[in-house]
């Protein structure tokens, strides 16, 4: 899974591209249009040609590597041209494309399936405009979905990479990228009349800058963390709306012993920031000399510890239908495969009661800076995230109870939740890539996932 830092996102209105017919060639090329795109394009990126006479520049924010963007985002910039490279200009185009690619290392090889493909005309000769502009500038605003050949609908994934090693196994990748095309008459050689370049994958006569994108939806909870759970002595935790319970069960080997009863309990809506701590409580129940023979696999606090037996983790699960794969080629194969991973670690930080037949504990869960981007759907690539108490001994023969794994399905988003809507952050930014979210753009809200 990629690592690349979340950077600074383009944050500018919804605009239509700039039609053909209205590009007005004196004043893009007048002194005081030239000196207001400079301004505005201070600091943005820029990509050039390979023997740099054109240049694609598209704003950005504090000098990023690569342009990121983020649900609904503006792709803005403009395309310059110095003067050797605008005679013979026939037109511009502007071209935004995404690819969800994924290879199979078996027997059924690789699938592409476009996210995105649009392109458009910034400027054409025509009678009325023979003189092709030096600067022409541009906007395009990004889908917030795709559809597949099949019809099906889903969100614009974010760009993502996965692979899982061996035979079988798979490579998922989510690319997006941005190109200038500064086109010219065909020159392809009347030897090969019958040959067109495009059916090559070629571009004869075609000067294209291209640079890839980033694309990271941002999101954010619909609900705040509640308020902190009170525990009572002989009565329990003091549950609220707000909270959740889920039960599991350590079935006891011996008959002298009764059933572990485990209680967990996490926040209702289960949509979280991952840029935030998850908090939980916990408490476990028995007779009391089945919860003294529990004690020695029950939770430690402080610093996860794989000695302990009984953990909670965020686990991300990331699958590729196979079969969705290679339906083009009428070929049916294994449903699917997969590869989990674990996200995050929880911590138990207090152990709040300790009585005779009922232990109690409380914790928080820290999601690992890795992380980029939230679970999504997209065509034949599946990312989901899942929330997951276990109990495993170290020695399964010598422990009186049998182990467990509670899994409770959790949505991961990118930001957190505040009244005004607002960034936590203050929708401050480091410029330098350091941080996983920054400056305010439209956000997503995760609905609570179900438990299936």
């Amino acid at each position: 899974m990629s690592t690349q830092s979340l950077l600074s996102y383009a944050t500018h209105p919804a605009s239509t591209l700039r039609s053909p017919s209205n590009v007005d060639v004196q004043s893009l090329q007048s002194e005081t249009t030239i000196s207001r795109l400079r301004d505005r394009l201070a600091g943005s990126f820029i990509k050039q040609s390979k023997h740099g006479h054109a240049r694609l520049k598209l704003i950005q924010h504090g000098g990023v590597s690569i342009p990121v963007y983020g649900v609904g985002g503006v792709v803005e910039g403009v395309v310059e041209l110095d003067d050797v490279k605008t005679e013979g200009v026939d037109s511009i185009q502007v071209k935004i494309e995404g690819q969800l690619k994924l290879h199979e290392s078996g027997e059924f090889g690789d699938s592409i399936i476009q996210l995105l493909d649009d392109t458009k005309t910034l400027w054409e000769k025509r009678p009325d405009s023979q003189e092709c502009p030096k600067v022409i500038e541009f906007k395009l605003t990004l889908p917030t979905t795709f559809t597949t050949n099949d019809g099906e609908t889903y969100p614009l994934p974010p760009t993502f990479e996965v692979k899982l090693k061996g035979i079988p196994g798979f490579k998922a990748q989510i690319e997006y990228s941005v190109s200038a095309l500064i086109n010219r008459p065909s020159t392809v050689p009347t030897m090969v009349p019958h040959v067109k370049s495009k059916a090559l994958g070629l571009h004869v006569g075609t000067t294209i800058v291209n640079t890839p994108i980033l694309y990271y939806p941002r999101s954010r909870p619909s609900f705040p963390i509640p308020r902190a759970l009170a525990w009572i002595p002989t009565q329990g935790f003091d549950l609220s709306d707000e909270w959740s319970t889920y039960e599991t069960v350590a079935k006891a080997k011996q008959s002298r012993l009764q059933d572990v009863v485990v209680k967990f309990h996490v926040p209702k809506s289960r949509v979280f920031c991952f840029t935030e701590k998850i908090p939980f409580y916990l408490n476990i129940e028995s007779s009391a000399v089945s919860l003294a023979a529990f004690l020695p696999y029950a939770p430690t606090t402080g610093s996860p510890s794989p000695k302990v037996a009984m953990k909670v983790e965020v686990l991300r699960q990331t699958a590729v239908d196979v079969k969705y794969t290679t339906a083009t080629l009428n070929q049916l194969a294994r449903e699917d495969m997969w590869r989990v991973d674990c996200i995050g670690l929880g911590r138990f930080s207090d152990h709040l009661g300790n009585e005779k037949t009922t232990s109690a504990f409380s914790g928080e869960i820290g999601i690992f800076d890795v992380v980029q981007v939230c679970a999504f759907k997209a065509a034949g690539l599946h990312v989901k995230d899942c929330l997951v108490l276990s109990m495993t001994p170290l020695d399964p023969v010598k422990c009186p109870f049998r182990d467990f794994r509670l899994v409770i399905p959790i949505r991961l988003a990118t930001n957190g939740w505040t009244a005004d809507s607002r960034d936590r952050s203050g929708n401050s930014s480091s410029g330098a890539g350091q941080e996983r979210v920054s400056q305010e753009q439209e956000y997503n809200v995760p609905s609570t996932p179900s438990d299936e």
